[in-house]
């Protein structure tokens, strides 16, 4: 058999499962959560065919920690929980789901893929082939999808996920997120101008996921819009020139599939233009692999996704500029697990470091109840609300209580 080309594959990436309020930006889990750092796959990631039942699918999602989730059901089986990540060139499924849906059982003779991380490691995924997913009125039959255990990531969001949809998955429709009203529309693809409002960007139609130039002061730089990113402006910073207001400053550690890297956070002293639309001076998160906009920007706009005309809309009822919030933290990043978090990183200098706190340590219980009814969206909301906050430690047997400042990692 003849080998297929080698693809870029940019699956979902968090940049930090517990971002304190979009601060902390420490990120724990040793997920799938390649961030603009990309992974290979040889597969063709294109679905197969796609059937619409209705002009228009509008589903209602979930908007947690930036991105859109949706619950989807088609059959006497699930309901079955799926991110929406146009920065992923493949669809993921968890091996419960494929056990389902698999046009045939993996077995130990099923291809393996590999996949390489941001930090040049190789792991392993099966690659399958999905008979069907529905989203809302529209079906896809026969997506070439990869298996991936989502056991941690659900453990992060305190509830299941069951894959990730990606980008490739919505190639003969219309795409259109809707931060605002927490939903997302899907049309045909029919290679006419659209009626969808806002300010359109082309991009180049033979990637697999939606590469768009962006200006930063009058410089000209090309970013991935990634709705599986929780973050905002990912910046690789090689030829241009940077000023800061703040920062850089270590935000901790970000996690790959099979690898780790050094956080550098800082707000820039400039203008970032999105099409029609001006963020001055934005928290980026510094990179060495491609530019990237995930969801802390995204959530502001209906974002159209067009991809047989190659074009993007943003619309905003406002063209005001978009300005861009502290990052708050508590200056810890943990593990996650229904019985406790584990401390696997505390940020240099934090309030947390100088009180003792160490990577590690495990906390039990948050404002004196236990971490298991703390899901992603609370812990993040009390973070970016709070100026401290209880958390219980547990040593051997004893349980300490500490109050941690929450404090302002970038200002």
């Amino acid at each position: 058999m003849n080998a297929r080309p080698v693809e870029r594959v940019c699956p979902l990436h968090h940049r930090d499962p517990f971002r304190q309020g979009w601060s902390g930006l420490l990120l724990v889990l040793g997920l799938l959560l390649i961030g603009p750092g990309c992974t290979l796959l040889r597969r063709d990631p294109t679905p197969g065919r796609t059937t619409f039942d209705a002009p228009l699918s509008s589903v209602p999602a979930t908007l947690t920690a930036n991105t859109l989730m949706v619950e989807l059901t088609w059959d006497k089986f699930g309901p079955w929980r799926f991110l929406v990540d146009t920065g992923s060139s493949v669809t993921l499924v968890s091996p419960e789901f494929a056990a389902r849906y698999v046009t045939a059982t993996p077995t130990t003779q099923t291809p393996k893929v590999n996949v390489r991380s941001a930090s040049g490691e190789t792991t392993q995924l099966t690659g399958v082939t999905v008979r069907r997913i529905s989203v809302g009125e529209v079906r896809f039959d026969q997506v070439p999808a990869l298996i991936y255990d989502f056991t941690e990531l659900s453990d992060h969001f305190g509830e299941r996920i069951d894959g990730v949809l990606g980008f490739p998955l919505f190639r003969q429709t219309v795409l259109t997120l809707d931060y605002p009203q927490s939903r997302i529309l899907l049309t045909r693809a029919a290679g006419s101008s659209t009626l969808q409002p806002g300010a359109r960007i082309s991009f180049d139609t033979t990637t697999k996921t939606p590469l768009i130039p962006i200006d930063l002061d009058g410089q000209t730089l090309v970013a991935l819009v990634d709705s599986g990113s929780d973050g905002g402006l990912h910046l690789n910073p090689v030829g241009l020139t940077t000023r800061f207001l703040h920062g850089p400053v270590p935000g901790g550690v970000l996690a790959t599939l099979s690898g780790e890297r050094s956080q550098e956070l800082g707000r820039l002293n400039g203008l970032l233009k999105v099409g029609a639309y001006s963020l001055p001076n934005p928290v980026i998160d510094m990179t060495d692999e491609l530019s990237s906009i995930g969801g802390s920007i995204l959530r502001n706009f209906v974002v159209t996704f067009d991809q047989l005309r190659g074009e993007i809309t943003l619309f905003r009822e406002s063209l005001a500029p978009i300005v861009s919030p502290a990052l708050r933290s508590a200056g810890l990043s943990f593990k996650r697990t229904p019985a406790y978090w584990r401390v696997v990183a505390v940020i240099p200098g934090s309030p947390a470091e100088r009180a003792g706190v160490r990577v590690g340590d495990l906390v039990t219980r948050i404002d004196d109840e236990p971490v298991a009814v703390w899901p992603l969206q609370r812990y993040e909301t009390r973070i970016a609300q709070a100026d401290v906050i209880d958390l219980t430690f547990l040593h051997g047997r004893d349980e300490t209580i500490l109050t941690v400042p929450v404090f302002e990692l970038v200002p």
